[in-house]
C-alpha cells in the first residue's frame, strides 16, 4: 500500500487507535480488538514492551486486514526499524526534522506532532503529511481546533488527548480530519483484565459517533447561509 492509499484509508476510517500496553500479548490483542470493532488501524507506540515485534507479527499476519503503524518514534533510527519491521505509518508527539525526513525519502506516511501555531506551520511546511495536535486536551479540546483551523484549513491536523466519547464529535465538528484515541478506546484497565471484548464495544461506538459528526459537517456545509 503506498502513501496516498494509506492516507486515505486514515481519511475514511477517521480513527486511530494508540495502543499502548503493558505487554506484547496485550498490545495483538488490542489490535485484533479494535479492527473486529470496525477500525483496521492501529499504531503501536514504542512505550510498548517489543514494539517493534508487535508491529512485524502484526505486519505479517494480519498486513491484509490491518493498517500498522509505529508511534512515540522520536528519531529517524527508530522510524527506520520500524518501517523495515512494517510498520505504513509513523507518528511523533512533536517535531523531529530527521524523522519527518526520513519517511519522506522512504515514501511513508508521517504524523508529526505540534501544539503551538508555529509548530503545527513548521510540521506541516517539512513535510508531515497530517499534524497530530498533541496533547490537544489541555490546550482546549475541540475550541483548539476550531480555532487553528481558521487560519490554517489547509492543513489535515489529528487531535490526540481528550477525544472521548463525548467530545469525539465535537472534534469532527470543528475540523479534525480523523482522531487519535488512546486511553479512552483501549484503556490499561480493560486490557489487564483481558475485556477486550468491551475494547471492540467501545470502538464500534466511536466509528458510529464519527460517522455521524461526519454527516453532520457535511449537511451544515452544503446548506445555504
Amino acid at each position: 500500500m503506498i502513501k496516498n492509499e494509506v492516507g486515505q484509508r486514515i481519511r475514511e476510517i477517521g480513527i486511530v487507535p494508540v495502543i499502548r500496553a503493558e505487554s506484547s500479548a496485550q498490545a495483538r490483542a488490542a489490535s485484533e480488538a479494535v479492527c473486529e470493532g470496525g477500525v483496521p488501524i492501529v499504531e503501536i507506540t514504542m512505550t510498548v514492551p517489543g514494539a517493534i515485534g508487535v508491529i512485524e507479527e502484526l505486519a505479517r499476519t494480519l498486513g491484509d486486514q490491518l493498517l500498522v503503524g509505529a508511534g512515540t518514534v522520536l528519531d529517524a533510527d527508530t522510524a527506520g526499524r520500524c518501517v523495515d519491521a512494517g510498520a505504513r505509518f509513523l507518528v511523533s508527539p512533536g517535531f523531529d526534522a530527521s524523522t519527518v525526513e526520513y519517511a519522506r525519502s522512504r515514501g511513508v506516511l508521517m504524523m508529526a506532532g505540534a501544539l503551538t501555531p508555529t509548530e503545527v506551520i513548521t510540521a506541516w511546511k517539512q513535510g508531515s503529511d497530517f499534524v497530530k495536535i498533541f496533547p490537544c486536551g489541555s490546550v482546549g479540546g475541540p475550541k483548539y481546533i476550531r480555532a487553528l483551523k481558521g487560519p490554517l484549513p489547509q492543513i489535515p491536523m489529528i487531535p490526540t488527548g481528550g477525544v472521548n466519547l463525548l467530545t469525539a464529535a465535537e472534534f469532527i465538528a470543528a475540523g479534525a480530519e480523523a482522531l487519535g484515541i488512546g486511553g479512552e478506546l483501549v484503556s490499561a484497565d480493560l486490557l489487564r483484565a483481558g475485556d477486550f471484548a468491551a475494547v471492540t464495544a467501545l470502538t464500534r461506538q466511536f466509528v458510529e459517533i464519527v460517522r455521524t459528526a461526519r454527516q453532520a459537517r457535511l449537511a451544515g456545509i452544503k446548506s445555504p447561509r
